[in-house]
């Protein structure tokens, strides 16, 4: 009977270091919000500055192309995949949950970000590829305009700092002559 607790106690020791060795960059106790992988494309680090939480206000567009009164909503971003990956989590004041997962693709040189809500939960995830434009991230989607004109969703996250950062979701006409916002966020880094 000591012999099999001895090696169930050996047996189970040994999964809790092996599930533990090799994923350093999880969120852990140590690093609530992960780590950059030092083996990760560079260009996992331009979200560095969200990583964390961060207290919001939201503001978007009504049908009737009025903006809606400002929601709070906190918006946190982590490192995931070992730190090869970004994901964000957000809860809006008015029950609206939603998050992405930001991969950066190499061979293309783009990021790729898929979108999940609740409770508008989607067949497909929303999918934005982009990159880095100057200081600015810059996402683009396939978008028609409610009239059928076609366009590009454009999210872009700007006055990216220790402080904070800001985001606008605007829809684009294809020559870019035409620019609709119609959500702004404005973020600041919680004080824990």
């Amino acid at each position: 009977m000591k012999k099999i607790l001895l090696l169930s106690l050996l047996f189970f020791s040994s999964m809790i270091v092996y599930s533990q060795s090799g994923f350093e960059n999880e969120p852990s106790v140590q690093f609530p919000f992960g780590r950059l992988n030092p083996d990760a494309p560079p260009q996992v680090g331009d979200f560095e500055s969200m990583i964390g939480i961060c207290q919001c206000k939201s503001l978007n567009r009504k049908p009737d192309q009025t903006w809606n009164d400002t929601l709070s909503m906190t918006w946190k971003f982590k490192y995931i995949m070992n730190g090869t990956a970004i994901q964000d989590e957000v809860w809006r004041d008015n029950e609206l949950y939603a998050g992405s997962i930001r991969q950066f693709h190499q061979d293309s040189g783009v990021w790729i970000v898929s979108y999940f809500s609740y409770p508008a939960v989607p067949y497909t995830p929303g999918v934005w590829r982009g990159n880095k434009d100057g200081n600015d991230i810059v996402l683009f989607q396939d978008q028609k305009a409610p009239n059928g004109m076609e366009g590009d969703s454009r999210l872009t996250f700007f006055d990216m700092n220790d402080n904070g950062f800001s985001w606008i979701g605007e829809w684009i006409s294809k020559d870019g002559q035409f620019v609709y916002p119609f959500w702004k966020i404005f973020c600041e880094r919680r004080k824990e």
